[in-house]
C-alpha cells in the first residue's frame, strides 16, 4: 500500500525534526523541503538530518535571487514599512517560501503540506494563506493547531523526549533565551529574555550590525543608480566597487550595514491574530535601499501621485504582514504602485556612518525640480500675486466655517 506523500516545510530545528518523524510514524511519506532564503545554515547537514530522521527525499531550493526580484523590490516600489518601523524581513520571505512549497507538491502528486509554525504567530496565517491561494484544494497539517499533536507535546522538554526515544540528533550547545529566525533580509529576535519591553535589548542578542560604538569612525560615500524604482546599481566611491546583480546587491549592502551599524529595531508590534509582541529586528542592507530610493523620489515623482501612494503604504505594508500577498487587493495597490515608480530613475547618493543614511544628493534625467522656480533669491518665472486669487477662493469654505462656529 502506497503511503501518502506530505511535503514538510523543513529548518532541521527541533520542532520540525520532531514534526517529520512524528508525521511519518503516523502513515505519511515524508517529503522535507528546505528552503534557502538567505539563512546562515549548513544545508548538506540539513539535508542529511532530514533523511536520518525518516524523510524519503529532501528538496533543498535556493529562493534568494527570485526573493530579491519578486518580493523585495515590489516591497521596495512602495517604501514597505509596517507600523512605521518594521521592514517585514519574515513577512516578505513566507509567500515565496509557501509558493515554492506548493509547486513541490504539485510535481510529487500530493495535495498534502505541513509546517510548523506556532499556534501564537503571524506565520501560521502568511504560510497557510499562501497555501490556499497556489493551491484551493491543498490538506495542510500544522501540529501546533492539532489537539493530537498538542495533547503528546506540551512544550520543549516533550519534544526532547520524543526527539532521544527516536534518535533524533539534538544540537548540544545551549539555545539562546529567545527566538530568531534570519534571511537575506534581516534577522528577527524575539520571545525569552524579549518579552519584557521594559527592559533594553542586550547587545549580545545583535548579529547582522556592529553596535555604533564600534562601527568605524569613517563615511562611506555609496552611488546608486534607479531605472523605474529598481535599483540597477551600487557604487562604493570609497574603492570603486560596481555591483549590478539584484541579489549580490543585497548581501553587499549587508555587508556596509553591518560594518555601519545600519538598521536595528526595537518594538513592540501587533500580531495579525490581536496579540502584541516585541520584536528586535536587523535589516542593514535594507534600510540602505529604502532610503536611497525614497529620497530619489523628492525630485521624481508628481506631488499628487506621491500623497495618494503614501496614504496606501501602511495599507500595503498590512496585507504583507498579515499574509495577503498575492490576494485581490494586493494585486491592485500592486499594480498602482508600479505606474507611480514609471519615472524614479536616476542618481541617489547616501552616506554611511555610526548607524545614520544621510542624504548625499540626488540627480535625474527626468526630474520635476525646478532650481529656478523653488529658489528664495529668484522669481524663477512665478507670479506671486497669482497667490492672492488662490487664497482668496481655497479660503471661502474656512471663512463659512468660522462665521457658523462663531
Amino acid at each position: 500500500m502506497n503511503k501518502e506523500k506530505i511535503i514538510l516545510a523543513y529548518s532541521g530545528g527541533l520542532d520540525t525534526s520532531v514534526i517529520l518523524k512524528w508525521l511519518a510514524n503516523k502513515g505519511f511519506d515524508v517529503i522535507a523541503y528546505v528552503a534557502n532564503v538567505g539563512q546562515n545554515e549548513d544545508f548538506a547537514a540539513i539535508e542529511k538530518k532530514a533523511l536520518a530522521t525518516g524523510a524519503s527525499k529532501v528538496y533543498v531550493e535556493d529562493l534568494r535571487k527570485e526573493l530579491v526580484t519578486d518580493y523585495i523590490f515590489p516591497a521596495l516600489k512602495a517604501n514597505t514599512i509596517y507600523e512605521g518601523t518594521y521592514m517585514l524581513g519574515t513577512s516578505l520571505a513566507r509567500p515565496i517560501i509557501a509558493k515554492r512549497q506548493i509547486e513541490i507538491a504539485r510535481k510529487e502528486g500530493t495535495v498534502y503540506v505541513a509546517h510548523g509554525a506556532t499556534g501564537k504567530g503571524n506565520d501560521q496565517v502568511r504560510f497557510e494563506f499562501g497555501y490556499y491561494m497556489h493551491m484551493p484544494e491543498v490538506k495542510i497539517i500544522s501540529p501546533w493547531k492539532d489537539p493530537e499533536w498538542l495533547s503528546q507535546f506540551e512544550g520543549r522538554s516533550d519534544m526532547i523526549a520524543y526527539a532521544q526515544k527516536y534518535g533524533i540528533p539534538i544540537k548540544a550547545s545551549t539555545k539562546k533565551p529567545y527566538s530568531e529566525d534570519e534571511n537575506l533580509i534581516h534577522i528577527s529576535h524575539e520571545a525569552g529574555i524579549l518579552e519584557d519591553p521594559s527592559k533594553r535589548c542586550e547587545e549580545d542578542v545583535f548579529s547582522l550590525t556592529l553596535s555604533p560604538q564600534k562601527a568605524n569612525d569613517k563615511e562611506t560615500l555609496l552611488t546608486f543608480e534607479f531605472k523605474d524604482g529598481i535599483p540597477v546599481s551600487v557604487t562604493n566611491e570609497e574603492d570603486k566597487t560596481v555591483v549590478t546583480d539584484p541579489l549580490e546587491m543585497i548581501l553587499y549592502l549587508n555587508k556596509l550595514g553591518h560594518d555601519n551599524a545600519i538598521g536595528r529595531v526595537d518594538m513592540v508590534e501587533n500580531r495579525y491574530i490581536g496579540i502584541k509582541s516585541r520584536g528586535v529586528y536587523e535589516t542593514p542592507g535594507c534600510e540602505i535601499l529604502w532610503k536611497a530610493h525614497h529620497n530619489l523620489e523628492g525630485i521624481t515623482m508628481d506631488k499628487e501621485v506621491m500623497h495618494l501612494r503614501d496614504g496606501l503604504i501602511s495599507k500595503y505594508a498590512e496585507l504583507i504582514y498579515n499574509g495577503y500577498w498575492g490576494a485581490p487587493e494586493f494585486k491592485m495597490l500592486t499594480a498602482a504602485f508600479e505606474q507611480s515608480q514609471k519615472n524614479v530613475s536616476g542618481t541617489s547618493k547616501v552616506v554611511l556612518y555610526k548607524g545614520n543614511v544621510i542624504f548625499a544628493g540626488i540627480s535625474s534625467p527626468v526630474s520635476l525640480y525646478n532650481e529656478a522656480l523653488g529658489s528664495m533669491d529668484k522669481a524663477g518665472g512665478y507670479q506671486p500675486v497669482d497667490c492672492k486669487g488662490f487664497i482668496n477662493i481655497n479660503a471661502i469654505r474656512l471663512m463659512a466655517s468660522a462665521k457658523r462656529d462663531s
